[in-house]
């Protein structure tokens, strides 16, 4: 009867394996690099955002100055009020529940870059 033999795929000599969560947790150049860019993507997604919403919200002031809509009601409701009262506060959930995602997105790529041993 011959014995059976296991066979394991060869490692390369020499060659550093990247073990990138032992990195993050150790605090290495590697692991900071790894956060310090989640940390930007995270900053320039607040930052797009926001810009969405400050100009989103900005052009409102100049959009109430113009007469017809100024002065146009709908239901017996000047419109300004309309858009102000009915439509900003679904626009902000909105514009929040999509920044949730796209966080949320964005550290499920880090977790997947950290566990790629």
């Amino acid at each position: 009867m011959t014995q059976r033999e296991r066979v394991v795929l060869a490692r390369r000599r020499g060659a550093r394996q990247v073990r990138t969560r032992t990195e993050v947790v150790e605090q290495t150049e590697l692991g900071a690099a790894l956060i310090g860019g989640l940390i930007r993507a995270q900053l320039g997604l607040a930052l797009r955002i926001s810009l969405v919403v400050v100009i989103g919200f900005g052009c409102l002031p100049l959009l109430f100055a113009v007469d017809p809509v100024a002065n146009a009601t709908v239901a017996g409701v000047r419109l300004p009020w309309l858009i102000l009262g009915a439509l900003a506060f679904p626009a902000l959930y909105a514009v929040g529940h999509l920044y949730t995602r796209l966080a949320q997105r964005n550290e499920d790529d880090f977790a997947r870059v950290v566990s790629a041993d």
